[in-house]
C-alpha cells in the first residue's frame, strides 16, 4: 500500500474500522484425516509452558473452544476421540507507516504467546539494535503494530497421529487481541476437515456487540 494512500487506509483497514470491522487473516492448513465423525470429541492438551498461566491458558481455550465448536467439534474431557494442542502469539513491531528518519521510542516491546516468546535483534545506523528503536530525538513516537499468530493441532486418539494442523496470522494497528483472537481461530479452521491447499486469505466480520 502506498505511503501517500496512509492515512486512508488505516481509517478504513481491513482489520478495522469504526463501522465494519473485518479481521484478515492469512491462513495454511494440512489435513491427513478425510473425514470427521459427527460431533466427535476432543480434550485440550498442554506444552509445559502452557501450564504456568492457568488463567490466561484457560481464556485462550475458551476462544479456540468456540471456533472447534463451530466446526462440529465437541469438547469432552472424558471420552475425547481427539486432542487440540492450541497456540497463540501477539508481539509488538513497529509500524510499517513509521518513518525511520522521523520516529523515536520504545518499540518493539514484549509480546505474549504460549510455547513462543519475544526478543529483539540489531541493525543500524537507525532502526532496531540493543532491544529497542532509536532514531531523532524529536521526532514523533512510532505507532505499534502488532503481529499476531494461532495454531492448532488436532491428534487422533489413542494413536496420537496428527490429523489437522492450521495456522493463521495477522497484523494490523489495533491492541485489542481479546476481539481478534477468537476470530484468527475461526479463520483458522474455516474449511475444516478438507481445507484447500496452499496459504489463503480469509476475512472474518467481528459482530458489532464485540466492537
Amino acid at each position: 500500500m502506498k505511503v501517500v494512500l496512509s492515512a486512508l487506509l488505516l481509517a478504513f483497514s481491513l482489520t478495522g474500522c469504526a463501522t465494519r470491522w473485518v479481521v484478515d487473516s492469512d491462513v495454511r492448513s494440512f489435513a491427513n484425516m478425510g473425514g470427521v465423525p459427527a460431533g466427535a470429541s476432543y480434550r485440550f492438551e498442554r506444552l509445559p509452558s502452557q501450564q504456568i498461566d492457568e488463567a490466561a491458558q484457560q481464556q485462550l481455550e475458551a476462544m479456540a473452544g468456540a471456533a472447534l465448536d463451530g466446526v462440529g467439534l465437541r469438547h469432552d474431557d472424558a471420552a475425547p476421540q481427539l486432542s487440540a494442542l492450541i497456540g497463540a502469539r501477539v508481539t509488538t513491531e513497529l509500524s510499517p507507516w513509521a518513518d525511520p528518519w522521523l520516529v523515536g521510542g520504545p518499540w518493539p516491546g514484549p509480546g505474549w504467546g504460549y510455547g513462543a516468546g519475544w526478543g529483539y535483534g540489531g541493525w543500524g545506523p537507525r532502526g532496531w539494535y540493543g532491544g529497542g528503536w532509536y532514531g531523532s530525538a524529536f521526532g514523533p513516537p512510532a505507532t505499534p503494530w502488532f503481529a499476531r499468530e494461532v495454531s492448532v493441532v488436532l491428534r487422533e486418539l489413542p494413536s496420537n497421529r496428527v490429523v489437522y494442523e492450521t495456522h493463521a496470522r495477522n497484523d494490523g494497528p489495533y491492541s485489542n487481541s481479546a476481539d481478534i483472537l477468537p476470530v484468527m481461530f475461526q479463520a483458522a479452521l474455516q474449511g475444516f476437515p478438507n481445507p484447500p491447499p496452499g496459504e489463503r486469505r480469509v476475512n472474518i466480520e467481528i459482530p458489532r456487540a464485540a466492537r
